[in-house]
């Protein structure tokens, strides 16, 4: 489970760095990359409540 929570906020760190090249550069292709790093994000943020969703009900 740490190791999820590490992975998640790495992608976010990564996505927010490319968001601020993309505004200190202006090219589209770190705009674009950190788009679809925060995609991925999201979805590992969702498969992480899942998880604990599903701890909690077996619990």
């Amino acid at each position: 489970m740490g190791f999820v929570r590490v992975l998640v906020l790495l992608l976010l760190v990564a996505a927010g760095v490319s968001f601020a090249l993309f505004a200190f550069t202006g090219e589209q292709k770190y705009k674009r990359f950190g788009l679809a790093l925060f995609k991925w994000t999201m979805l590992a943020v969702l498969l992480l409540f899942a998880a604990i969703f599903a701890d909690r009900l077996s619990s």
